[in-house]
Order: C-alpha cells, then structure tokens, then sequence
C-alpha cells in the first residue's frame, strides 16, 4: 500500500462467485462468517459481515435479475478486511437515495436492507441504472482500528476476474502496486530511450498490469498468476521493462496477453505498453481514448515494445480488460459512472460488457490523489 505516497492501494484476493439460486443467500451467509473469522476479525464484527451478506444476496434473489455476489479478501501489509459485490441485470434502482434510508421497503424494487448493509460496512458504495442493472460494493475491516486501512480514502484501483461458465479457476489476473518514485534503474532507463517512451519520473506513481492466460481453466490460471508474481517481485519501474520480466516468467508456461500501465499524477500522463489481445482505453470526462497493444503471445514470442504516452486527464479513469469483455461498451450509456470507485465501475462494465463464454478480467485505475 502507498499510504505514503497518498497513494492508497488495497490488495484483492478473490474467493468465490456466488450465482443467483435458492440456496444463494445461505451459501454466501456462511462462507462471509468463515472468510471473516479466517482473517481475524472477531466474533461480533464476522456476524456483521455475515449479516450484511445475508442482505445482499436475499435482494438479489428476490428483486434481480441474473444476480451474482463475489466474495473477496482485501489487504494492506498489516491489515485484512471483506469486500462483497453484487452485480446484477435489473430492474434498478429509481431512487437510490430512498433506498437506503430506513423503513423503505417495496416488494416490486431492488433495495430492501440496503440501508443495513451501507450502516454496517465500512465504506459502501451503489450505482443502478433502471432497465439495465445495479452494483453495490461494501467492505468491512476491524472496528476501533482508526480511519480504515488507507486512512479514510479508497484505493486507487480494483478490479474484477470471472471465471468461463463452467469452470472454478479463471485464466484472467490483475494487481496493482505503487512506485514510490526515487532513482531510475538502469533497465528501466534503457528501455525508455528514445521517441514517446521518456523514462519513469521520480515522483510516485501506481503500476498495474493485467493477464489473459491462453486458453482458460487451471494451466491459464498459472500463467496468469505467474505474470502477476513476476510484476510484483519485478524492479523495473517502466512497463517494457515490467513486460520483459514477465515474459521471462511466462516461459514454460501457456503464456498469455499481458498488458502493463504506470499511471504519474505529478507528470499528469499515462504509460502504457501491451501484447496480445488486451483492451486499454482511457476515460475523460466527455472523451475515450483507446491504447494498442502489439501482436504476439507474452512468454513466447515477444516482438519489439512499443510504449504509448497520453495525458492524464482529472475525473478520469484508466480501464484494462481481457477479451472476456466485448469492446461495445460506452460510457455514455452509463451516467454517472465516473464518479463512482474502480470496484463499483469495474462492475458495471463486467455487467454491460461480459460474456459467459470466456473468462473475464477487468482493472480500473481512477483518480483519487
């Protein structure tokens, strides 16, 4: 976490998808008071968690459509807390605010203990979109431990995998991390030479990268978790020399389509360098601009990197995702989006964009410094 830096980011450890089904509210009840008790929280605070869950999944089953609830570990280098997301197709929400005060109750609409769940959590956030569908995000830490993990302020970054129908282990990987900015590495700095790719500046910045493992299942899964240990264990503060390191990594491995961004609020620019079919596309307010990634398949061949340099613009958000997303998507179609966290807009893209037919990946960078 970069907590230092005001960069605040939160580690994701994904657990499970629940799907909309009768059994969907006690099935996710009892792994959230598990998953609770499993990271530390005490008694009183996992009942909590559990309650909350139990809230959220009976909404869904009564007043979703297609309604899913992931269930995930969050952490920081001392803390651990429980993030859910629900992400449903409809109806919405007409009045969001109504919805979450007390006593608002109405058979016909999502939003009955929706009050509950935002009292509960430690940070709550909600985005629904009548006739197209609703995602609420909620995360709980410890009581009585200060201002929350990242004193007070949302990470930086989420993001989203969903496995391929039919499969437990996605082929799909994302992580996020902050340079802390300081001298080049040598690497970093040859790498860079030359044209748009100018070297790393030393002031803070947030790295991400995101990995499409070929194919999908479990042999998927380990490329893509290979390329996210190579990126965090990496010294290389430019995303060509990120992406070398990856795909030394991936060697042996499936390999896979893996794209890396650092993100220089000092700077106000983007740097971002791809291969194979990853989606990077860069939100404004009023504006999109998409970022090519080059041919080829990270850990087997690798042609010469290119590095692509846009400015960053404030109210934006960097999004990265897999082909398990179609690219039809429009933020225009979606009001308000931008004023939401990653999570909650990586989960409203996941639901306007997925397929079920892949598996799929989704990271938001967005402004918060």
């Amino acid at each position: 976490m970069g907590a230092m830096t005001g960069l605040p980011v939160v580690d994701c450890e994904d657990v499970a998808w629940f799907r909309d089904g009768a059994e969907m509210p006690s099935a996710a009840r009892g792994a959230a008071a598990t998953l609770a008790r499993r990271i530390g929280l005490d008694g009183y605070r996992s009942s909590e968690v559990a309650l909350a869950v139990s809230e959220a999944a009976t909404n869904l089953q009564r007043h979703a459509n297609d309604g899913a609830l992931l269930l995930r570990v969050l952490r920081t280098p001392d803390r651990a807390g429980v993030e859910f997301l629900t992400i449903d197709s409809g109806p919405g929400i007409p009045d969001v605010e109504a919805a979450l005060s007390d006593g608002v109750s109405s058979a016909g609409t999502l939003g009955i203990g929706l009050g509950a769940v935002a009292r509960l959590a430690d940070a709550f956030d909600i985005h629904s979109l009548p006739g197209r569908g609703t995602v609420v995000a909620a995360q709980f830490w410890a009581r009585g431990a200060g201002a929350g993990p990242t004193g007070g302020a949302p990470s930086v970054a989420s993001g989203l995998t969903r496995p391929i129908s039919g499969e437990t282990s996605c082929g799909d990987a994302w992580a996020v991390r902050v340079d802390d900015g300081g001298q080049e590495d040598p690497r970093s700095a040859a790498s860079a030479r030359g044209g748009s790719r100018s070297a790393p500046s030393p002031e803070p910045a947030v790295l991400v990268v995101l990995c499409d493992g070929l194919g999908h299942g479990p042999l998927a899964a380990l490329a893509s978790e290979a390329a996210v240990a190579a990126f965090r264990r990496s010294t290389a503060r430019h995303p060509e020399g990120l992406l070398r390191d990856i795909h030394a990594a991936l060697r042996g491995t499936r390999g896979g389509a893996v794209a890396v961004a650092r993100i220089e609020p000092a700077r106000g620019r983007v740097l971002y360098c791809g291969i194979g079919n990853v989606s990077g596309i860069l939100l404004g307010p009023g504006s999109r601009n998409g970022l090519l990634s080059a041919p080829g398949i990270v850990g087997q061949q690798m042609r010469t990197l290119r590095t692509f340099e846009l400015p960053w613009k404030p109210g934006g958000a960097l999004v990265m995702h897999s082909d398990g997303l179609t690219e039809r998507w429009k933020a225009d179609d979606l009001p308000g989006l931008l004023r939401h966290t990653p999570a909650v807009l990586a989960g409203q893209l996941l639901r306007e964009a997925g397929v079920r037919r892949d598996d799929a990946g989704i990271v938001v960078v967005k402004e918060a410094w």
